[in-house]
C-alpha cells in the first residue's frame, strides 16, 4: 500500500544556521490518527508545515501519494489541485487563517478556489455551518468572534474542501475548556469517519484524550521515539529526556521530596 504522507530524512534550518528538524523519516497511511510530539523549539510545527506543503525540506524529500512534494511540483495545476483539496491546514493562531469578511465568506473561499460552483459551495458551507453549530456566525467578521469561534470557523473553512487528511497545530492553545472538548470530540469523529488526522502538540492531556500513534522530537530535532499512546505517555524516562516532564523538588523542614511535574493536565478515566 502507497503510504499517504512519507517523509525521507528530511531536515530544516532557518537563516541556513538554525537547525529545526534532522534527518526525520515518517509514514502516514489513510486513515492514521498519528499526534507528533515534543518540547517548544523541537520542530513539530516545522513538520507540519512540511507536511501542508507550506515549507520544503533542505534535504531529504517529502512525497504525498508517492509524489514529491516541491515548489516545482505545486507549480503543476494538476497536482497543485490535488494536494490543496487533499490536505488541509488548521494554523496554530486562527487569526493568520482568517482574512474574509464573513464567517461564511471564510467557509466558500476553499471551494470556490477549487472550482465549485457558488451554489454547491454554499450548501456545503451551510452544511459544515450546521455540523459545527456556528451558523449564528455566519454574517459576523473575524474581529468580533472569541478565540473559539474562530477556531470553530477555521477549522470549518478546511471541512468545506473535504480533505483526505486534517493537519492541526497546537489545537488546543488558548482555547477555552468547552471548545478543547468540543474540538477532541470533533477530531475523534472525523477520524471515525475515515479522515487521516496528524497534530503537533506539547500537551501530553491531549494525546491521552486522543490516544493517538505518538512520534517524540528530541531537543536536537530528530525523532526519539514512535509508539501508541499508552506506550509514550508510560515512559517516563523518554518524557523527562525530551523535556516534556520535569522532576519538581522541593523540602518539608529537612526533608527532601522530588516528584514527576508535567505542566499539562493528565485526564485519567
Amino acid at each position: 500500500m502507497e503510504n499517504l504522507l512519507r517523509l525521507e530524512k528530511v531536515s530544516y534550518s532557518y537563516y541556513d544556521n538554525l537547525p529545526a528538524l534532522s534527518e526525520v523519516s515518517l509514514k502516514v497511511n489513510d486513515g492514521d490518527h498519528v499526534a507528533i510530539v515534543g518540547a517548544n523549539g523541537s520542530g513539530k510545527s516545522t513538520l507540519l508545515q512540511i507536511m501542508g506543503g507550506l515549507r520544503h525540506p533542505v534535504a531529504g524529500r517529502f512525497l504525498f501519494q508517492g509524489t514529491e512534494v516541491t515548489e516545482r511540483s505545486l507549480r503543476e495545476r494538476e497536482f497543485l489541485r490535488l494536494f490543496r483539496e487533499s490536505v488541509g491546514y488548521v494554523f496554530q493562531d486562527s487569526d493568520v487563517q482568517l482574512f474574509c469578511p464573513t464567517g461564511l465568506d471564510e467557509l466558500l473561499y476553499g471551494p470556490l478556489q477549487l472550482g465549485m460552483s457558488e451554489e454547491e459551495g454554499m450548501q456545503r458551507a451551510l452544511e459544515v455551518m450546521r455540523m459545527l453549530n456556528i451558523e449564528h456566525l455566519k454574517d459576523r467578521p473575524s474581529y468580533m468572534l472569541s478565540g473559539g469561534e474562530k477556531k470553530k470557523v477555521a477549522i470549518g473553512s478546511i471541512l468545506t474542501m473535504n480533505p483526505k487528511v486534517l493537519l492541526f497545530d497546537e489545537p488546543t492553545n488558548g482555547l477555552d475548556p468547552r471548545t478543547q472538548v468540543f474540538l477532541v470530540e470533533l477530531m475523534l469523529a472525523l477520524n471515525e469517519a475515515g479522515k487521516t488526522i496528524v497534530l503537533a502538540t506539547h500537551d501530553l492531556g491531549l494525546v491521552a484524550e486522543l490516544g493517538a500513534d505518538v512520534v517524540v522530537l528530541s531537543e536536537d530535532h530528530r525523532i526519539e521515539k514512535t509508539g501508541s499512546a499508552e506506550e509514550i505517555l508510560g515512559d517516563q524516562n523518554l518524557l523527562l529526556n525530551v523535556n516534556l516532564i520535569h522532576e519538581h523538588v522541593h523540602f518539608h523542614g529537612k526533608t527532601k521530596h522530588a516528584h514527576l511535574h508535567s505542566h499539562y493536565l493528565f485526564h485519567k478515566h
